[in-house]
């Protein structure tokens, strides 16, 4: 088994490119090679089992070789593989789209399919755009967008082009198309020097100021609902997401939420916009949308932006866009399977508790001096690492912190991965108590072994 396991290690370290990954790094530590899952763990090629802490980056949520997942697809394997959406339609995709609007946030009431974050994303940026060129209230001046510092929407051009961050994006500056940044709302390190919630919510007034100055050439605000992923698990105060749907109906400009992380539960509600009782124009969900099986995601929008592409052909009003895979059976079929867990194992009902649970845990990270501020909106989780804890310091990148952390707590049978230095947590729903724990332990001690 050894021999197979380094045959393994050489091939990955001599042909695989790794994504988000400096490959110099990579090739200087032996690589983790996961070859089987159960529940909360994973097991590795030499058999040594890890919780994985990040659901396999977001995507798992009812635990791997989840029994009717599984079965679910296989019996869709017995019918059709794959048919194409372009033109035609197939039973899981008409099942699943009908779902989707029904558990959505009210309003959401039309699907488009494709197969990632960053594509749901380009999806609704496309619309958004293309609604004010040829709607009832055509507007073609209305062409840009306002996109929240810190934030993440894939890594797709568009998509790239309303990101706002530097260390991801910067360098791709002269692909990407102009659009109006506004602070994001980061409590911890904030812009405005405030502190909540004395502030009052003050940063709202900048995008207000935004969308003042620029509302006559904009087509939508994009942002992440109530926590900004990639950005650091930035958690939004009370009230901001609500403010910014109420800015966007006063300056007349759509609301695109990428929900790509948020959805499926992460925060305790099936969609994040619920905590604020937030219904977008437009809504981009994947990673959780098919537990973590097979690729998927979805552009829900409403009845009213759906019409403006509806006409004869020679108006020219199509959406011309599409993927290969879109609507794909057995993703489709995946992603039913885990809307029925939902309801069948009171998923959501059975959150409150591990939320609370997992809080309790988190208290307690603040002994580790180097610890600057912990970030929990459901079991999503950021624990902010800095040098210095009174100036809000960070690590020099060079440190490489993270990185030693992730690799100690390996060591410890766990499986987290960072964002710079800020240690993430987002296991699958299906988690117990027992094993977040564990997690946290395992989190605990390998900071504390690293930065003592």
């Amino acid at each position: 088994m050894e021999s197979k396991a380094r045959h393994f290690e050489k091939i990955d370290q001599n042909v695989l490119w790794h994504p988000f990954t400096q490959m110099r790094d990579y090739g200087r530590i032996p690589p983790l090679i996961i070859e089987e899952g159960k529940g909360s763990y994973v097991k590795d090629i030499y058999g040594r089992w890890y919780l994985d802490g990040v659901s396999s980056l977001w995507v798992n949520v009812h635990g791997h070789r989840k029994k009717e997942i599984d079965q679910a697809i296989v019996r869709q394997i017995g019918k059709i593989a794959h048919s194409t959406l372009l033109g035609i339609s197939n039973v899981p995709a008409i099942e699943l789209a009908e779902q989707l609007v029904k558990i959505a946030p009210r309003g959401l009431a039309k699907v488009f399919y494709s197969d990632n974050g960053s594509t749901a994303v380009e999806v609704a940026l496309k619309m958004a755009f293309q609604f004010w060129k040829q709607s009832s209230k055509k507007d073609p001046k209305k062409r840009k967008f306002i996109a929240l510092t810190n934030g993440y929407h894939g890594d797709t051009i568009g998509s790239v082009s309303v990101g706002g961050i530097d260390l991801f994006h910067g360098i791709y500056k002269p692909l990407l198309f102009r659009t109006f940044r506004v602070e994001s709302p980061y409590c911890f390190r904030c812009p405005l020097r405030r502190a909540y919630p004395d502030c009052r919510v003050e940063c709202l007034n900048l995008l207000e100021k935004t969308m003042k100055k620029h509302h006559s050439e904009v087509a939508a605000l994009i942002l992440e609902p109530m926590v900004q992923g990639a950005g650091g698990m930035i958690v939004f105060p009370k009230g901001y997401l609500k403010e910014a749907r109420f800015l966007c109906d006063k300056y007349h400009i759509l609301m695109i939420a990428d929900e790509v992380a948020t959805g499926f539960g992460r925060t305790g509600k099936m969609f994040a916009c619920e905590h604020e009782k937030v219904s977008p124009d437009l809504m981009a969900i994947s990673k959780g949308i098919s537990a973590g099986y097979l690729p998927l995601a979805a552009t829900l929008t409403t009845e009213g932006i759906y019409q403006a592409f509806l006409g004869e052909a020679q108006e020219l009003k199509t959406f011309y866009h599409g993927h290969s895979y879109t609507g794909n059976p057995l993703a489709c079929r995946a992603a039913l399977a885990s809307l029925e867990l939902f309801k069948k194992e009171r998923i959501l009902e059975a959150l409150p508790s591990k939320i609370q649970f997992l809080n309790k845990e988190l208290k307690r990270f603040y002994q580790i001096p180097a610890v600057g501020e912990v970030r929990q909106k459901g079991l999503m989780v950021g624990i902010e690492l800095v040098a210095d804890r009174k100036k809000k310091t960070p690590f020099p990148m060079e440190a490489k912190v993270g990185l030693k952390i992730v690799l100690e707590a390996r060591k410890r049978g766990a499986i987290i991965r960072p964002l710079g230095d800020v240690m993430v947590l987002m296991p699958p729903l299906s988690i117990t108590k027992g094993e977040l724990k564990r997690l946290t332990q395992v989190v605990f001690d390998s900071i504390e072994t690293v930065l003592s």
